[in-house]
């Protein structure tokens, strides 16, 4: 293993340790963007059947008794219940991705997937981006303190106070219109599961959220009560990008009218909402049973989402490591403009911009697994590069002078004397490199990336027992980290003697 990369390196520092010129980069190819169409060729749109027809359809991961996953792992809720039911009488199929309410809009915007389904409130300022089915869930807003707390009572008791309502939710919007009124703070947070913790933790003092969802989280024992009358809302509905996908508009209507009409419709809300039943029962250990097959689905995704990104990452640092030691003035700008980059942004920004951007730029989709090897191999090989020029700028200079005064080019001299001293003191950065980047991973979950800490969400917000399943995601990571970190000492070990 050694021997390969002191080779590689060896390689690069032929290729960018001398003054000669690289080949010139090719020219991005140009790709056409098609503009939304107005709402004339809108209305002007035939609409086709979707029989037959495969849809991708994005939602929440933390809106249950509307989304969640249930012990098996399967997505269940009133959301993927309706929709299925409809996809089946109306002859189409869809695929779900769980992405998070903020991130399955963004996913729409771009048009990675077709429709959102995910309690989505209908407003004049939604309706000038997307198409919205017929209401299909009149919704209310009502506010819940801790089961504990005996000093709040209702809206007058919040004055100085801190309350929490999620992210574009009608919550938000109501605690908001209330806030100058009753002289409280509205924080906003993304995750229902994340803000009763909040109340809980005496971080808010209340949340504002759905009604159905206080009432189906307080029956699964999330340690709230509520405090305040249901406030009527708005209506949720299905949304499709304005003036795309208009025969799925109309199959999802179809089939809501004939579920409304045949009784099925008010049975599904009844199933959930009418006596919501208790799955949060049973001790840790039961917990850790039913969680662990999808902790394990999700350490896999993040082992080997690593593991690409890090090759990758690898290749990267020694082309720009040996650019930036290079006399040649071009390349190192171009190497430092690369390092500068993606070690003075947010590995986050670039997550969204790969995943949401990209898409919208090119009118193409890109794949999450994509995405996510992208973001971790360019910021991670930023730090690879910056960690193999001090690598072998930390080689006495004396080394390559004695080896080229013997008579060895500069290649073998690089390889056979300068190589292998800089790889034996890079090995540890690299180590170090390698578990940051496990540990970066655990950002892709903002896009819907199924990695550990994502199934972890997952788990949670269906049963609210976040404390334990956090700790459980803790003890799999430190396991984790400890063994590679032990593989990586032991070949360390082997091929540095």
């Amino acid at each position: 293993m050694g021997a390969v990369i002191a080779s590689l390196f060896a390689v690069f520092a032929v290729l960018f340790g001398s003054t000669g010129a690289m080949a010139a980069p090719l020219a991005p190819a140009t790709t056409s963007v098609t503009a939304g169409t107005s709402n004339a060729a809108a209305a002007a749109v035939v609409v086709t059947s979707a029989d037959g027809k495969n849809y991708v359809i994005g939602t929440d991961t933390t809106f249950a008794p509307f989304e969640f996953r249930d012990s098996s792992g399967e997505m269940t809720g009133i959301d993927m219940d309706l929709i299925r039911a409809i996809a089946e009488d109306q002859g189409f199929t869809v695929e779900i991705r769980s992405l998070g309410f903020n991130a399955a809009l963004q996913a729409l915007s771009s048009n990675q997937v077709d429709g959102v389904i995910a309690g989505m409130s209908i407003t004049d300022e939604r309706k000038k981006i997307y198409d919205f089915s017929e209401p299909y869930f009149e919704s209310g807003v009502q506010m819940a303190i801790a089961q504990n707390d005996t000093e709040i009572t209702g809206y007058e008791s919040l004055k100085g106070k801190t309350v929490v309502a999620k992210t574009g939710s009608e919550g938000e919007t109501y605690a908001k219109s209330i806030a100058e009124q009753y002289g409280f703070t509205v924080q906003s947070l993304d995750q229902s599961a994340t803000m009763y913790e909040s109340v809980k933790s005496g971080n808010a003092v209340a949340v504002f959220d759905d009604y159905p969802v206080l009432a189906y989280g307080i029956a699964q024992g999330n340690g709230l009560k509520t405090v305040t009358d249901k406030v009527p809302g708005g209506s949720y509905g299905f949304a499709v990008n304005k003036g795309q996908n208009p025969e799925l508009l109309a199959a999802f209507n179809d089939g809501l009218a004939k579920m409304k009409a045949d009784g099925s419709y008010q049975a599904l809300l009844d199933k959930y909402l009418a006596e919501p039943k208790n799955t949060s029962g049973g001790s840790f250990f039961d917990l850790l049973g039913q969680s662990l097959p999808a902790l394990m689905k999700g350490l896999g995704n993040t082992l080997l989402v690593t593991g690409i990104s890090f090759i990758f990452a690898m290749i990267l640092g020694l082309i720009f490591g040996f650019m930036k030691i290079s006399q040649n003035i071009v390349l190192r700008g171009i190497a430092t403009t690369f390092v500068n980059i993606f070690r003075g942004t947010p590995l986050l920004v670039w997550a969204f911009f790969f995943y949401f951007g990209i898409p919208q730029i090119t009118g193409q989709p890109v794949s999450i697994w994509v995405a996510g090897v992208l973001t971790l191999a360019l910021n991670s090989g930023a730090y690879v590069a910056e960690i193999v020029r001090g690598g072998i700028q930390s080689v006495d200079p004396g080394q390559l002078e004695a080896a080229r005064s013997l008579g060895l080019g500069y290649g073998k001299s690089m390889q056979r004397v300068v190589v292998p001293q800089a790889f034996k003191i890079m090995t540890p950065s690299l180590i170090n490199q390698l578990i940051i980047m496990l540990k970066d991973s655990s950002l892709l979950l903002a896009i819907g990336f199924a990695e550990l800490l994502y199934q972890a969400q997952q788990i949670y917000a269906a049963n609210f027992r976040v404390t334990e399943v956090l700790i459980i995601v803790a003890v799999i990571y430190f396991i984790a980290i400890f063994l590679l970190t032990k593989l990586a000492n032991y070949a360390d070990r082997k091929y540095n003697r």
